[in-house]
């Protein structure tokens, strides 16, 4: 046997991006999925506000059930819990103990983080959706929109994901971990009551009102309302305001987010 055309030289190199990223998206929803106060924000306190407000008259939702204008709306809370709130506060915690630092001296690329952890959020919001659609069928709702809705809903997450993803990695990214997780829980609330998740927008002046609508919450809970209560054509108007949203977090988060 002739060796002496074998190359036996070390070429040690880093792994495929791909395969980086995966690996990183697998760790991160490892890491969500144990963390208890996670799991209360993205999936009990969605579900609470479902069953309270659902089975109560504390707030006028206009004519027909009123699952039928909570359950979008909810479904839209449950993205931002998971994309904005959560991952805002893990990831600002995740700086401030040294662990991106670590992560910054690896082959993995700023872009890679995001994906990998924009990805562990769509994962986690599988699970939410199954939850929050079992307990809305349930408690009486009654979708619309068939095939062509269910491809639309898909558009309008994956868009609000990706809008809320990009600022809460840029609120991690540049803030401290403790001023990260007062300004991270103070817009969930103030989003919860000014964005249209539980509280219509009709109820606020029509100025403020026509302002509200282009805020990334108010522009998904609206557009799943259009398809799942109205049966709505696909919601082109939320999708081009979620966009815009997304290709300004991402891109800002892509080039201001620091490792340390």
């Amino acid at each position: 046997m002739n060796t002496a055309s074998l190359d036996l030289t070390p070429a040690p190199a880093a792994a495929p991006l791909s395969r980086m990223v995966l690996a990183q998206a697998s760790f991160e929803l490892r890491g969500m999925l144990r963390n208890g106060e996670q799991l209360l924000l993205t999936m009990i306190i969605p579900v609470l506000l479902l069953v309270l407000f659902s089975s109560t008259s504390l707030v006028d939702v206009g004519p027909g059930e009123r699952v039928d204008f909570l359950a979008p709306g909810v479904l839209a809370l449950a993205v931002m819990s998971t994309a904005f709130t959560g991952q805002a506060i893990a990831t600002g915690f995740e700086r401030r103990y040294g662990a991106l630092k670590r992560l910054g001296a690896t082959p993995l690329p700023r872009g890679g983080l995001i994906t990998a952890k924009t990805l562990a959020v769509l994962a986690v919001e599988v699970v939410q959706t199954a939850l929050i659609l079992a307990v809305a069928l349930a408690l009486g709702w009654s979708p619309h929109g068939g095939a062509g809705g269910a491809l639309a809903v898909l558009a309008l997450v994956l868009a609000g994901t990706a809008a809320f993803s990009g600022f809460g990695l840029l609120m991690a990214g540049t803030l401290r971990a403790e001023a990260t997780l007062g300004a991270a829980n103070l817009v969930y609330l103030l989003l919860l009551v000014l964005g249209g998740v539980v509280f219509p927008l009709t109820e606020f002046p029509s100025g403020m009102a026509s302002a509200l609508e282009l805020l990334p919450i108010a522009a998904l809970a609206e557009g799943l309302r259009d398809v799942l209560q109205q049966g709505a054509g696909p919601p082109v108007g939320a999708l081009v305001t979620l966009g815009a949203w997304a290709v300004a977090g991402l891109g800002l988060a892509a080039r201001f987010f620091k490792w340390e």
